[in-house]
């Protein structure tokens, strides 16, 4: 309970960072505004690019070279996941491989893990939003993303000017870099690593297979549900899976409850601006917390122009199966963690007995000769 209330009050690290919240509410403030006069749904696509780049402080030294990555990799996992959405097969093996490679990335330090469930939220934003809009060409939304994420990278060039920084800062040797993240993947055993990633790819994947089967409309709360449940850090407790996924779902209760209020899109925008600004300007140092205020953002995003408010069940439906596949997992791999701890118990009594019998052996010799 102590660790608990020590994260909650020292969830952000540093002052507030108000030119970066300045940058992402400018932003996406303009792609939400041309959407909301000229309700085409490509400007969507720009604000949810325009919020990805500027996940990355551009005063750091490497917050431009962050920038650029999360905006050509986002670009190419939400086209990709809206590719995917007619492809049953395509879709699991996508989902699969994302999966591995968010789990993959959290090995290489809290820095690596943000870029990586970056990625996993726009494949699963490009998913769900197949067949809700006009929008059909994969290639269009890719390039809508990037326009927006480029809006951002010229406010944060301007940022930089206005603090006398360079356009573009010097970037380390490749060499060392690697030693860093090569560290930080040393601290985890591979074992449990290899169980988490296994976990994260099943669910990952059925996850993106079920919103396909089953054409569930708006099927990126149940992906970013299980996404978002996934990286709360249950360390091998039902108890803690249990905790997370009540945490998610009350979550996605609030945000389903507040869209379902306002049912209006001039207001959901007006209120959504400032709260991305706050929640860019205060962000979490914490990774469990900060994929729940990221996620959050970009749900509000995707829902920002909807006008299907009134039918809460949907979404309230998506998250809930979300979840149970979730717990399901969870069980799964806490049986299957059980059944190996198990095994090497097992093997290394086996072992110490077969050590201790020559011993015992020679003991019994000595006795007899005597």
């Amino acid at each position: 309970m102590r660790q608990v209330f020590r994260q909650l009050f020292s969830w952000h690290a540093g002052p507030p960072a108000w030119g970066s919240a300045v940058v992402a509410g400018l932003g996406c403030a303009l792609p939400l505004l041309l959407g909301l006069f000229s309700a085409h749904p490509g400007f969507l696509w720009a604000s949810v690019g325009a919020f990805q780049a500027a996940q990355a402080n551009p005063l750091h030294r490497f917050g431009m070279l962050r920038m650029l990555l999360l905006t050509g990799l986002g670009a190419c996992s939400a086209g990709l996941g809206f590719w995917s959405a007619t492809h049953p097969l395509i879709s699991l093996s996508l989902f699969a491989g994302f999966g591995l490679l968010l789990a993959w990335l959290q090995r290489y330090g809290t820095e690596a893990g943000k870029l990586g469930i970056g990625l996993t939220v726009c494949l699963c934003l490009g998913q769900g939003q197949y067949g809700s809009s006009m929008l059909n060409n994969p290639n269009a939304i890719a390039m809508l993303f990037m326009l927006g994420g480029l809006w951002v990278m010229l406010l944060a060039f301007g940022l930089r000017g206005l603090h006398g920084l360079r356009m573009w800062p010097h970037m380390p040797r490749l060499i060392s870099l690697l030693k860093v993240l090569r560290r930080h993947a040393g601290r985890q055993s591979r074992q449990q690593w290899g169980l988490y990633a296994l976990g994260c790819t099943l669910a990952v994947s059925m996850a993106g297979l079920i919103v396909n089967l089953a054409h569930l409309q708006r099927g990126y709360w149940l992906t970013l549900a299980v996404v978002t449940t996934l990286q709360l850090e249950f360390r091998g407790s039902l108890v803690r899976a249990l905790q997370a996924s009540m945490a998610s779902l009350t979550a996605a209760g609030l945000l389903i409850l507040f869209g379902h209020s306002l049912q209006s899109p001039p207001m959901m925008v007006a209120i959504m601006l400032p709260l991305i600004m706050l929640s860019r300007a205060l962000q979490a140092n914490h990774y469990g917390l900060f994929v729940l205020q990221t996620t959050v953002c970009f749900v509000l995003l995707a829902e920002s122009l909807a006008k299907d408010w009134h039918l809460p069940q949907v979404r309230l439906f998506n998250v809930t199966l979300g979840i149970l596949l979730t717990l399901f997992i969870a069980l799964l791999m806490h049986g299957l963690r059980q059944w190996l701890e198990n095994r090497n118990a097992t093997r290394q009594r086996a072992m110490a007995t077969d050590q201790q019998a020559p011993t015992q052996q020679a003991e019994a010799k000595v006795g007899s000769d005597e």
